[in-house]
C-alpha cells in the first residue's frame, strides 16, 4: 500500500494514498453479509442472499461505499505509521481515484505535530518560592478543630460578636421587594465582616425576633453591584463555646495523648501541603520554560477549536455565577479589561497546545510508555482527589470507554512532564536546591505519600481496571507505547498551563 506525503504547512501534510482494490475485499464481504441480514428477497433465506442479486438489487456502488467508510480508517492508520506522522486532529479525506477491481486513491489532509529539536532538559533553570509553614498556619487548623469540636447553646440575649445567629434577609429597591434577593434560616457569624456591607452592624444588639433594616451593594445574582435596601430579621442567637487547647482536646480531636504531639503533627501535615504546593509550581516553571525556549508552529485549525472550547467553558461558568466578565475583572485585584483578558485566554490556550506537543514528543523520543499498574495508581489518586472510591473510578471508565485513552495519555505526559523536571535545576528563592526525585505522573511526589495513600493497595482496584481494559487494546496488559499516544487529538491537558476556567486564566 504505498503512501506519499506533501509537507502543506509547518503543521499540516497531504498524505496520498494508493490501495489495491484487493485490499478492499475483506470489507466489500462484510457490507455483503450485513446487507443481506437486512433484507427479504423471494428465493433466498434470510443472511444467504449472493452479492449479485445484492448488486442488482442495491448497485454496486452503494457496496463500494459501505466497504470505503469501513476500510479508508485502517488505511489512513498505516499511512499515518508508515510515515511516521503525529496526527492532531482528524483528516479531512477525499477519494480521488476508484477503479473498481483495479486501484483506490484517497487524500487525507491533517494538522500534524510539527518537526523541532528539544534542548537539553539540564540547561533548564527555574527558581521557586522557598518552602515555609508559619506557626500561625498550625494555629489556624487548631482553630479549625476548635469550631469542629465546640458547642453552642441558644441565648435570650442580644447578638453579639462571635455569636451564631440565624437570619432571614430581604432587599427592596425603589420599594419594590426583590424576589431574587431573599434568604432564609441562613446561620451567620456575627463580626466576621463576610456578606453584605454593613450586615454586622445590623445584627449586633438585634435579640431573636428582632429586625433592623440598612442600606448595602448586593454581591451576586442577577441584580449584582446594584444599591438596595436590605431588611435582617434574627430568629435564633446562639453563644459558641469553644474547648480549650490543652491534652484533653487533643484526645478528643486527633489521634494524639498531647497538645504538642497534635501540633507537631499538624505542622508535618502542612511541610508535606506545602512540598506539593512547591512541586506543582516547580513543574509549571520548568514546563513554561521549556516552551519559553522553543518556537512551535501550532496549527491554527486546532488552536482555534481549543480557544473555542475555553470561551465557552468560561462563559458558562460566568453565566452559572450570574456575572458578566465586566463584574468578574472587577472584582480582580489586576488591572485588565476584556481585550486583554482575552488575550490572556488566547496565550493560555497556545501555551496549553504547545505542552501537549512538546510532552508528546518528549515521551515518544523517550519510549515512554503506560502500563497496568500505571493506570491502577492513577484511578487511586484520581478518586482520592475526587473524594470518591477508586472502584466508582474504574466503573466509570467501564462506562465511558473512550476516558481509558484520554487517562493514558494524561499519565504518559505526566511521565514525560516528571522526567524533564528531574533533570532541570530548580532552586528557591534563598538558593537551595528543590529536591523533586520521585515526582509522580500526577505532579505529586511518591515521597510525601500519606498513611491514606498506603491504605489504598492496588487489590481495591485491579479487578476493576483489569476489567476496563479488557475492552481496550491500548490499555490491555501490554503497556501503551508512543504511536497509540501520540496519534491521537491532543485533547488532554497537559501540566496546569491549561487553564480554562475564569478564575484559573487570571491565574
Amino acid at each position: 500500500m504505498p503512501s506519499t506525503v506533501e509537507q502543506l504547512s509547518p503543521t499540516r501534510v497531504k498524505i496520498t494514498v494508493e490501495v489495491p482494490f484487493a485490499d478492499l475485499k475483506p470489507s466489500m464481504d462484510k457490507a455483503y453479509r450485513e446487507i443481506a441480514k437486512t433484507v427479504n428477497i423471494p428465493g433466498f433465506r434470510a443472511g444467504k442472499v449472493p452479492p449479485m442479486v445484492i448488486d442488482q438489487r442495491f448497485g454496486r456502488g452503494a457496496i463500494i461505499q459501505e466497504a470505503l467508510n469501513e476500510a479508508i480508517p485502517q488505511f489512513y492508520g498505516r499511512a499515518v505509521q508508515e510515515n511516521d506522522l503525529s496526527p492532531l486532529a482528524s483528516p479531512d479525506v477525499e477519494v480521488t481515484k476508484l477503479e473498481d477491481g483495479d486501484r483506490i486513491e484517497f487524500t487525507a489532509e491533517v494538522d500534524v505535530r510539527p518537526d523541532f529539536d528539544l534542548p537539553a532538559f539540564d540547561s533548564l533553570n527555574v527558581s521557586v518560592d522557598a518552602l515555609e509553614v508559619p506557626s500561625a498556619l498550625v494555629d489556624e487548623q487548631i482553630d479549625t478543630l476548635r469550631n469542629r469540636f465546640g458547642s453552642r447553646t441558644p441565648v435570650e440575649r442580644p447578638a453579639a460578636d462571635g455569636d451564631i445567629a440565624t437570619i432571614n434577609l430581604a432587599a427592596r429597591k425603589d420599594g419594590e421587594d426583590l424576589e431574587d434577593a431573599k434568604a432564609e434560616g441562613m446561620e451567620y457569624t456575627v463580626g466576621s465582616g463576610q456578606m453584605l456591607d454593613g450586615l454586622d452592624e445590623a445584627v449586633t444588639g438585634l435579640s431573636s425576633g428582632e429586625s433592623a433594616t440598612f442600606n448595602s451593594t448586593l454581591v451576586g445574582g442577577p441584580m449584582r453591584g446594584e444599591e438596595v435596601e436590605v431588611t435582617v430579621t434574627v430568629t435564633k442567637v446562639a453563644e459558641e463555646e469553644l474547648p480549650e487547647v490543652d491534652d484533653e482536646f487533643a484526645q478528643l480531636a486527633s489521634e494524639f495523648d498531647t497538645v504538642e504531639e497534635m501540633r507537631a503533627d499538624l505542622g508535618t501535615r502542612l511541610t508535606q501541603m506545602a512540598r506539593l504546593e512547591q512541586a506543582s509550581k516547580a513543574r509549571d516553571a520548568v514546563l513554561e520554560s521549556l516552551i519559553a525556549q522553543l518556537d512551535i508552529a501550532v496549527p491554527e485549525a486546532v488552536l482555534a477549536g481549543e480557544l473555542e472550547a475555553r470561551r465557552e467553558q468560561i462563559q458558562s461558568q460566568l453565566a452559572q455565577a450570574g456575572l458578566t466578565l465586566e463584574q468578574y475583572l472587577s472584582d480582580t485585584e489586576d488591572d485588565q479589561d476584556e481585550e486583554g483578558f482575552w488575550a490572556d485566554v488566547e496565550k493560555r490556550s497556545a501555551d496549553a497546545l504547545k505542552a501537549q506537543i512538546i510532552l508528546d514528543k518528549v515521551a515518544d523520543e523517550h519510549q515512554i510508555d503506560v502500563d497496568q499498574n500505571d493506570l491502577t495508581q492513577h484511578i487511586i489518586r484520581k478518586a482520592q482527589q475526587e473524594g470518591t472510591s477508586p472502584n466508582q473510578i474504574a466503573e466509570h471508565m467501564q462506562e465511558h470507554p473512550h476516558h481509558i485513552q484520554e487517562y493514558m495519555i494524561e499519565i504518559r505526559r505526566g511521565k514525560a512532564l516528571a522526567l524533564i523536571v528531574e533533570s532541570a535545576t530548580v532552586t528557591d528563592s534563598k538558593g537551595a536546591p528543590v529536591d523533586l526525585a520521585g515526582l509522580l505522573p500526577d505532579g505529586t511526589l511518591a515521597s510525601e505519600a500519606s498513611a491514606e495513600d498506603a491504605e489504598l493497595t492496588e487489590d481495591s482496584v485491579a479487578g476493576d481496571s483489569a476489567a476496563v481494559s479488557a475492552g481496550d487494546e491500548s490499555a490491555s496488559d501490554e503497556s501503551v507505547s508512543g504511536d497509540s499516544a501520540s496519534n491521537e487529538s491532543a485533547v488532554v491537558e497537559a501540566g496546569s498551563t491549561a487553564q480554562p476556567a475564569a478564575e484559573e486564566a487570571k491565574a
